[in-house]
């Protein structure tokens, strides 16, 4: 059942450097918007979500995958243009937060393109 809007969910995002940046976003945005508002810097979001760039580029930790669910084809076309793309690859403007993924651990790529 999807998460209401009043509905909160907690992201958390592991920096390069070894540093947590958690967050408590509305239920219903996606990673990329969740760290563009909490100023998660390592997240550039070029195109603003619009599935054009791969500038949002994130892990998601391998506990977490089967929930955030497999990238679509227009998604896995975008991460070849990713920089050191993994098993566990996806763009951040492609995962949407619902109440499922409470506590969502993402990690942060070195950097973007």
């Amino acid at each position: 059942m999807p998460a209401s809007e009043d509905e909160m969910v907690k992201v958390r995002f592991l920096r390069p450097d070894g540093s947590e940046e958690a967050c408590d976003v509305a239920a219903g945005l996606t990673v990329m918007e969740a760290a563009l508002n909490n100023g998660v810097d390592e997240i550039i979001a070029d195109c603003g979500g619009a599935l054009s760039c791969a500038t949002c580029h994130v892990y998601v930790d391998e506990a977490w995958m089967g929930r955030a669910g497999a990238p679509s084809e227009a998604e896995e076309e975008m991460l070849e243009f990713a920089l050191d793309r993994r098993p566990t690859s996806r763009l951040s403007c492609q995962i949407k937060l619902v109440e499922g993924l409470d506590g969502l651990s993402i990690t942060l790529p070195e950097r973007q393109q």
